[in-house]
């Protein structure tokens, strides 16, 4: 009998950071290519990988998961709805100007300008105002208590005013400019993006002289890369290759749990899940012990809410989803003609098919006509935050907001104003804004219990698993996987 790869983790050390070694490049093997460079415009994880090592954020998560200074070095509440944040002095953007005060007012504006339409806006709308006050204090202005306003700030990055400016939105994405420990250095589009160490950097160097990640649709070519030695670190890998890994002396298998929860999106407004029943039957059909145990055997766990135990707001209570597919039967064979409405799920290179096709198949097997729709990462963007009419009927979706806090993951997926919501329930939009609104955790958490019911009665979505993410990486490499999937490379090293 093949070991699972539960067993195999617990024999798999994770190596502890070593003392930085400026001994060679690396190179990253990505599930896919970023959609864009610039970090207000996007947050899919192969954007946030090659960004985030090129701009600094106004906080940051160490390893072990705590808020921690970053370009802001001190904060403090003034009221229920004003934050001061003391903004370092000593930084500056890789053209050699320095980052001000009135560069983070001017990413807090930008990001939360409704017009420019960022993707994160979700999560930073409760922003109304920043300001410079006393010569290097920024405060905020919330429109109401935002208890969720510091880990929000974790994903804000910080741009040059004037550089933006200058260059526009789409050079900008071209040619990014931040000041974080790497410099980006070229864009072969469809290839990769190579980084160079910012020698100047304030805070701790990076152990590489350049770092170049490969968009690399196929996971078996991942692995084969790794193995090879032609990578030193790859992504999105399954439990099938992590078991290939393991028993490579030269490669090392990294895994950690993930505030990520994998979902089944549904488009409430098209035949056939505008229909209760059917997104019921649709839930029934679905075995998600099957999967996270059967397929993805990496410690993910089965959910029945749009949050995790990694975030404040989970509800211990919620009943888990019923695996009957012989009820869905009952339910799709009532309604024959709707359940045989061509459905399409939308999926991408990034997502582990076997899933997708698990889920397609569960769904056919009981009576559904869906068909996979497989695209581009920054298609498959495009596709699930466009209009209902233009949506697909199902999409499958993994959803992380780096922030430990059900805020950043119920809202933007289930509030009506969110470009990444399907569902406009305004008794579930008053919930959430009483659960983004209060300072209260007692008035939070008894909102939350209720939205996630509201979600678990209706099948507005249908949440699947806590994901575990998995990392193939070379011996010599140390890298701490972080539940927020964060890839700092100056928090890696190499070692003799």
């Amino acid at each position: 009998m093949k070991p699972s790869l539960k067993h195999l983790l617990g024999a798999v050390a994770i190596a502890a950071l070593a003392s930085p070694v400026f001994a060679r490049d690396i190179t990253i093997d990505l599930a896919g290519e970023p959609s864009s460079l610039d970090p207000h415009l996007q947050w899919n994880p192969d954007s946030y990988y090659v960004y985030r090592n090129i701009f600094d954020n106004l906080v940051t998560r160490d390893n072990a998961g705590m808020i921690v200074p970053q370009i802001a070095t001190s904060w403090e509440q003034l009221s229920d709805t004003e934050l001061a944040l003391t903004i370092r002095d000593d930084v500056t953007f890789h053209d050699g100007s320095p980052l001000t005060p009135e560069d983070v007012v001017f990413s807090v504006k930008r990001i939360t300008d409704p017009e420019f339409g960022s993707p994160q806006l979700g999560q930073f709308n409760q922003i109304t105002d920043a300001r410079v006050e006393d010569g290097n204090t920024v405060v905020l202005t919330t429109a109401k208590p935002y208890p969720a306003l510091m880990a929000q700030l974790v994903k804000l990055s910080i741009v040059p005013q004037k550089i933006v400016e200058e260059m526009g939105r789409d050079a900008f994405n071209e040619a990014p400019v931040g000041s974080g420990p790497y410099v980006f250095d070229g864009w072969d589009r469809g290839v990769a993006v190579t980084l160079r160490r910012n020698d100047a950097y304030w805070g701790d160097k990076g152990p590489f002289d350049a770092a170049v990640f490969r968009a690399v649709p196929d996971a078996a070519t991942r692995v084969a890369d790794l193995l090879a030695g032609t990578a030193d670190l790859v992504v999105s890998i399954d439990a099938d290759a992590g078991i290939q890994i393991n028993a490579d002396p030269d490669v090392t298998l990294l895994s950690a749990p993930t505030e990520r929860v994998g979902y089944v999106g549904l488009n409430l407004d098209k035949p056939p899940f505008n229909d209760l029943e059917m997104r019921k039957a649709a839930s029934l059909a679905i075995d998600r012990l099957g999967i996270t145990e059967g397929l993805l055997q990496a410690g993910e766990i089965p959910m029945a809410q749009m949050s995790s135990p990694a975030h404040f707001g989970y509800s211990a209570e919620i009943e888990p989803f019923a695996f009957d597919p012989d009820m869905a039967r009952e339910l799709t064979a009532a309604n024959a003609d709707l359940a045989a409405t061509p459905a399409t799920l939308a999926t991408a290179p990034v997502f582990d098919q076997r899933i997708v096709q698990a889920v397609q198949q569960m769904l056919n097997d009981v009576g559904f006509n869906v068909s996979i729709s497989m695209t581009d990462m920054p298609t498959y963007l495009d596709i699930v935050r466009s209009d209902p009419a233009e949506n697909s009927e199902l999409s499958f979706g993994r959803w992380s907001c780096a922030c430990q806090d059900a805020d950043g993951i119920a809202y933007p997926t289930l509030h009506s104003d969110s470009l990444w919501s399907r569902v406009n329930v305004p008794e579930l939009d008053a919930l959430l804004e009483t659960a983004r609104g209060s300072l209260d955790p007692e008035v939070r958490q008894d909102a939350y219990d209720q939205v996630h019911q509201m979600v678990r009665d209706n099948y507005y979505l249908l949440p699947m698993y806590q994901a575990a993410v998995l990392y193939g990486a070379a011996a010599d490499l140390s890298f701490t996987p972080t539940a927020n999937e964060s890839m700092f490379l100056n928090r890696m090293s190499v070692t003799e």
